[in-house]
């Protein structure tokens, strides 16, 4: 079985239901398996309540979790166009996979939410992309084998650089369902790939 994680943070939910399509696309890859698990809050509670963040009972990784995976998706909101902190965090506390090389091979996405068009959407996806190849991952992106990203119709979320959402400056707008779609693509794209690349090692194992 070839296993995925789809490992996000999200504060409105927007990142959530990427998350969610990510993972059903992943699945719809036979011989796959798919965990869905989110990194830590650093907010305050008081702080998560009075912004109106979305509670969320996702189980939390660790850092350590992501040795176990053959593929890793990661989504997260766009913070001045960079990803947020908690995912920041989480990549940050995984020296010793670095170290000694646990991630090296493995196949990586990202997806993510910006509050507009123009606000860092590609920026952030671009830069996720920075510490996953010092862990040696390799990245998969939003193929234009995805139509859907060459559409001019309304505000959609998604570059070939991973699948995306806009949520509007207020996050009143959730994702499309071409936005929904993208992250299923890339879901199962990632899948499909890192079912090859474990195979391939199985074969030289062997």
């Amino acid at each position: 079985m070839t296993r995925i994680l789809v490992l996000y943070y999200s504060s409105y939910g927007h990142v959530r239901d990427l998350a969610r399509a990510e993972a059903e696309g992943a699945l719809s890859v036979p011989g796959t398996t798919v965990d869905i698990r989110r990194v830590a809050e650093t907010v305050p509670e008081a702080v998560r309540r009075s912004a109106g963040y979305v509670p969320d009972m996702t189980p939390v990784a660790a850092p350590a979790d992501m040795a176990n995976y053959d593929g890793i998706l990661f989504g997260t909101p766009t913070r001045f166009g960079m990803m947020a902190a908690q995912m920041k965090q989480f990549l940050d506390q995984a020296g010793g996979l670095w170290a000694r090389n646990a991630l090296v091979g493995k196949v990586a996405g990202v997806f993510a939410s910006t509050g507009s068009q123009h606000g860092g959407h590609e920026a952030v996806l671009l830069s996720a992309h920075v510490p996953l190849m010092h862990f040696g991952m390799l990245i998969a992106g939003l193929p234009y084998s995805f139509a859907g990203q060459t559409s001019a119709e309304g505000i959609q979320g998604g570059t070939p650089y991973g699948a995306g959402t806009i949520a509007g400056a207020d996050g009143s707008l959730q994702p499309t369902a071409t936005d929904l779609d993208g992250a299923r693509f890339q879901g199962a794209h990632v899948a499909r790939i890192a079912a090859r690349m474990a195979s391939g090692a199985a074969e030289e194992a062997a």
